[in-house]
């Protein structure tokens, strides 16, 4: 009776153990950031409004999107999104590039023989751009899901002498295809040591929910 309540006991827990994990994922970046702050970085509740470039105009819905989601990381490290007296200018863009992996044997080929390429394009502008990947197996054979590669990229400039101050990127391959969530988490990486980050690149790993 002992040895069976004791197994039970371990079974909940190795079971609780497993969801907490399936409940939450890592959201691996590769950052480098550089900054050249003239005089002095910003106090905190400096504020800045977003620029575009002509590419970032189109009228639809991802550009102010994507800005969205780096107000919420900006206000993280004491940036205010105020436009009407702002004294600095924010530009941001990230791409996503999805990628198509022919499934490998034990010996590194693709299942069904022949070997596989990849062709792979983006469209669209700036923080809206969109990727395309086609993975084409040579010879047959089935794929394994899809890695999106993405990049994050957000400048930040002096507005009074029109001066580059704040350049960050982050860079990730991943499994998650929810876009919103994973650039959201990789802003917050890119930001991560603001306003003084340490020199090269440096791999920052965020716990999110699944």
């Amino acid at each position: 009776m002992k040895r069976a309540l004791t197994a039970i006991i371990f079974g909940a827990s190795l079971i609780g153990l497993l969801s907490g994990c399936a409940s939450s994922r890592l959201v691996n970046s590769d950052v480098t950031s550089f900054a050249r702050w003239a005089p002095a970085p910003p106090a905190p509740g400096a504020s800045y409004r977003f620029e575009r470039l002509p590419s970032q105009q189109q009228p639809d819905a991802r550009q102010p999107a994507l800005e969205g989601l780096a107000q919420a990381a900006l206000a993280k490290v004491g940036l205010q999104h105020n436009p009407q007296v702002a004294a600095f200018s924010v530009q941001v863009s990230a791409t996503t590039q999805p990628i198509l992996r022919p499934r490998l044997d034990a010996y590194g080929y693709p299942y069904g023989g022949g070997s596989s390429i990849f062709v792979g394009s983006g469209i669209g502008s700036g923080g809206g751009s969109i990727g395309f990947g086609i993975g084409v197996p040579l010879g047959g054979g089935s794929m394994d899901p899809p890695l999106y590669r993405r990049d994050v990229n957000l400048v930040i400039r002096e507005l009074r002498g029109n001066t580059a101050v704040y350049e960050t990127r982050a860079f990730s391959e991943d499994p998650w295809g929810d876009d919103g969530p994973v650039i959201a988490t990789m802003l917050d990486a890119a930001l991560r040591n603001f306003p003084v980050p340490p020199v090269g690149t440096r791999r920052i790993s965020i716990e999110i929910p699944r």
